[in-house]
């Protein structure tokens, strides 16, 4: 008689629950690489290489960032957050662009970005903007999933003024309009 087929064992990830040989395709693989490289080296040998490589990185990174001071002058480094990949994320730039945008060849809708950056609520800045240009003003996301400020019509006439008044934190250097696809400083 034939052998009963025995069933297969599959090793299950304990970080994101997927079998470990499908962790790669998961969304959530850069968490599961240590329980990877601890549970199941055999499938990923890869991992092995690149992590004795980061650990190597990782010691030479520390040797540079411990430096010795001269007297009273220390260097401070910024603070760079790496994403996976070995990408390196910049902090976002305080400024307020401010675009505006036609539609139906004769309406125009005045864009503004960034004005949550310098501590403003947008709801609130919106509805003072629409109260001042007596226009419809809306929080909208836009495309970069970023929340920005559509007020109808063209206000960029007065739009600089208006904000470095009504927020004294916004200096009139941080405002920017984008006119044919380049930003121009509003002063």
């Amino acid at each position: 008689m034939a052998e009963k087929p025995q069933p297969v064992e599959v090793l299950y990830c304990a970080v994101c629950g997927l079998p470990a040989e499908y962790c790669e395709f998961g969304s959530e693989f850069e968490k599961c690489k240590p329980w990877l490289i601890q549970n199941a080296p055999d499938l990923y040998p890869d991992l092995l290489k690149d992590s004795n490589g980061k650990e190597a990185d990782k010691v030479s990174d520390q040797l540079q960032s411990t430096s010795i001071s001269e007297g009273s002058s220390t260097s401070k480094q910024e603070e760079v957050k790496r994403l996976p990949g070995g990408k390196i994320k910049k902090k976002e730039r305080q400024e307020i662009v401010i675009e505006k945008v036609t539609r139906n060849r004769r309406k125009s809708i005045t864009t503004i970005k960034g004005l949550d950056l310098f501590g403003v609520k947008l709801s609130d800045a919106s509805k003072k903007l629409g109260k001042k240009f007596a226009t419809g003003a809306s929080v909208v996301k836009g495309p970069t999933e970023k929340e920005q400020i559509d007020v109808q019509g063209d206000i960029s006439y007065d739009i600089v003024d208006f904000i470095t008044e009504t927020w004294r934190d916004v200096p009139a250097s941080a405002v920017f309009f984008v006119e044919d696809g380049k930003k121009v400083p509003a002063v």
